[in-house]
């Protein structure tokens, strides 16, 4: 794999780990789908990202808590100096957009906060206690590991963008520090992985839940991602889909021309009966809205870990209820389904 030697990301345990069962079909084209999305020609910061994993000090990890936050550590673990190193290189990895983190103390306060998104969700999706899930599009991972906090047996995450793979290696490196030093017979299973849905074999039929948050409305065919996601769910599992939404009716969506709230690949946004028709469309049993919510500056916002543009910059100054387009501000819903 084109990935720098001596790379503190191995993905060899993983392709090996899925060799076997519901997954090796996938685990034989998973090289070759890593080697071309983790290519240093493609992304030429990764020596910068690796420098920043290297640099990475060594803390006593005396906590993990992955079921109220995501929480590494605590503040007496680690002396001024090794919280000085660890902010230096994890701000090499900037912009930091889904979490937050807490690391020996250190709050990574990112653009989202994913733990209130992750508050909407789970009271209503079926239990994630001994499952096999997916997170499509999951960025650095944050949901990820609170899916491991809630039991899961295993979490896979993908997404194509492989800064937030190091951000997820990143965390991960002291959830392994904390199982070594504390010598606890127990590991989490949770890995993220450069790659896109579309990459994955069809029909794999073989996870329990699936959750595509964030996603559909990037994709220029939200009935072939819908179609998508349906083939990797063994029946009887669960999708839990999350999107923009407009106020409409049966048939509604919003196709804007150019950007919407400064974004480039927004190819559609339906309604909520839209989207309801969308996935029964592709087979989806029981197909409901569980949540519907206004995003506030409080839940995106810049921050010292995401020091670029966000909400307060993507809406119109005089009317916060319009884009800067003029399109309606977003709006987001969450859908369960079963397969």
């Amino acid at each position: 794999m084109n990935i720098p030697e001596n790379s503190v990301i191995n993905f060899s345990d993983f392709i090996n780990s899925i060799s076997d069962g519901r997954l090796s079909s996938w685990a034989n084209i998973l090289p070759e789908n890593i080697k071309q999305s983790m290519s240093s020609d493609r992304w030429g910061d990764m020596p910068i990202w690796e420098k920043a994993l290297s640099n990475l000090p060594k803390l006593n990890c005396s906590k993990l808590d992955l079921k109220s936050g995501v929480f590494l550590g605590q503040l007496k673990d680690s002396n001024d100096l090794e919280m000085k190193y660890l902010e230096q290189s994890l701000m090499k990895l900037h912009p930091w957009r889904k979490g937050p983190f807490f690391i020996s103390g250190l709050h990574i306060d990112t653009e989202w906060r994913s733990d209130w998104k992750w508050d909407r969700i789970i009271p209503h999706i079926s239990p994630l206690d001994g499952k096999l899930v997916l997170d499509v599009g999951c960025g650095n991972g944050y949901h990820c590991l609170r899916m491991a906090g809630e039991g899961a047996a295993r979490v896979i995450g993908i997404d194509p963008s492989v800064k937030f793979i190091y951000q997820f290696y990143a965390i991960k490196n002291y959830i392994n520090q904390y199982f070594h030093q504390t010598k606890i017979n127990s590991q989490i299973s949770v890995d993220v992985i450069p790659a896109t849905v579309e990459s994955l074999p069809n029909k794999l039929k073989a996870f329990d839940t699936v959750f595509s948050m964030g996603v559909i409305y990037h994709r220029r065919s939200p009935s072939e991602h819908l179609s998508k996601l349906w083939s990797l769910i063994k029946p009887g599992g669960e999708i839990v889909l999350e999107t923009l939404i407009i106020d409409g009716g049966p048939g509604d969506q919003l196709k804007p021309e150019g950007c919407y709230a400064k974004m480039s690949n927004v190819w559609s946004i339906p309604s909520i009966e839209t989207a309801l028709h969308w996935m029964e469309k592709n087979k989806f049993k029981n197909c409901r809205v569980v949540d519907v919510s206004v995003t506030s500056f409080e839940e995106q916002r810049s921050s010292k870990w995401m020091k670029y543009q966000s909400l307060s910059n993507f809406l119109d100054k005089t009317n916060s209820k319009l884009t800067v387009e003029g399109y309606p501000a977003p709006i987001r819903a969450i859908f369960l389904a079963e397969a």
